[in-house]
């Protein structure tokens, strides 16, 4: 009994392995669908870790939609087989969204090779919204950009761009970031050549004709249909905020100058009041050296007492005279002394 259900599970086994490896319902759906595949082939792609209805359902999509395929642009249309959908699945590729792809090409009477459907979806692009967008165009809103007229006025635009995917340039080709930076400095360039700002609020489809006249879409995976300008606005007054500014800027230069001035004015001063200073010190040094003259002066006889008494009479009428014209009573000692 216990035998029996050993084999029994065994052979359970054995049969989902052989249908793992032998996809027989696969097979026979895809003959009933009109595609040529073998079974054998279907047991390789499964050794080759290639899901077998991902491939299968695929052609017969292909199949259906009637699909025939170019390697390239020159070449005659062919059937797509399965070593091709394979090799592309083996590659990393999304092979559901090329055929879809190559179907809604063919439908739209676009121009698209299996060689460059499988090149755009490797490249990491959808091929698919590729190819939606050469039917529909996309609209892309630009945010604002800022620009100042000749005038000193800033305007702020913003621009609605239409794009058409370029299927040749899908690879390699710039994105969307690309776009719209090239409008946003075209628009930038043609409000700042403008000699006022009411030029551009009277006829803003002027920057759109600049732009447009600049060729922004070569080496971009699109092809640029239209700008329009969706609305614009007036910013601030440049020119005049950077007049003040240099007002400003100016105002404290010349602040520093007469600051400087001042500094050295009084460095002068005090530089003067030092050298009366050392002057007058100078003078205190004389003085002080005038009685021991008249000492030696006495000792040697060459002055007498009598020109001593008229020295002092000199000194004291000086003061008086001083005094009398400074308004400021001063003493008289050395004269009383001397009386």
């Amino acid at each position: 009994m216990l035998l029996t259900a050993l084999l029994i599970l065994g052979i359970t086994i054995l049969v989902f392995i052989f249908l793992y490896f032998v996809p027989v319902n696969l097979w026979i759906t895809a003959q009933f669908s009109g595609v040529k595949t073998g079974l054998l082939e279907l047991v390789f792609m499964r050794v080759r870790r290639v899901p077998p209805s991902v491939v299968v359902n695929s052609l017969i999509t292909a199949t259906k939609a009637g699909l025939a395929i170019k390697d390239d642009i020159e070449s005659s249309a062919r059937v797509l087989k399965a070593p091709d959908l394979e090799t592309h699945y083996l590659a990393g590729g999304n092979v559901p969204q090329v055929i879809t792809a190559l179907i809604s090409a063919e439908k739209a009477n676009i121009e698209l090779t299996f060689k460059q459907a499988t090149a755009i979806d490797l490249a990491g692009r959808d091929v698919f919204e590729a190819v939606t967008m050469s039917v529909t165009p996309k609209v892309i809103n630009t945010p604002s950009v800022a620009a100042v007229a000749a005038d000193g006025i800033q305007l702020i635009a913003k621009a609605r761009v239409t794009v058409r995917a370029n299927i040749s340039q899908l690879v390699g080709g710039a994105g969307e970031e690309t776009i719209l930076a090239r409008v946003g400095e075209g628009i930038v360039s043609s409000i700042g050549s403008s000699s006022s700002h009411k030029e551009v609020l009277e006829n803003p489809d002027r920057i759109s004709k600049l732009v447009l006249e600049r060729g922004l879409d070569a080496g971009t995976a699109y092809e640029i249909l239209s700008i329009d300008i969706a609305d614009i606005d007036i910013g601030k007054n440049i020119g005049a905020i950077l007049q003040t500014d240099q007002a400003e800027a100016d105002l404290k230069v010349a602040e520093a100058k007469a600051e400087e001035r001042r500094a050295m004015a009084v460095a002068a001063e005090q530089e003067m009041i030092a050298k009366a200073q050392e002057a007058r010190a100078k003078v205190i040094l004389a003085e002080a050296e005038v009685p021991k003259a008249m000492a030696g002066a006495f000792k040697e006889g060459n002055l007498g007492i009598l020109d001593y008494y008229k020295f002092q009479n000199i000194q004291a009428d000086t003061e008086m005279r001083e005094s009398i014209a400074d308004n400021k009573p001063k003493g008289t000692g050395k004269s009383n002394k001397g009386s």
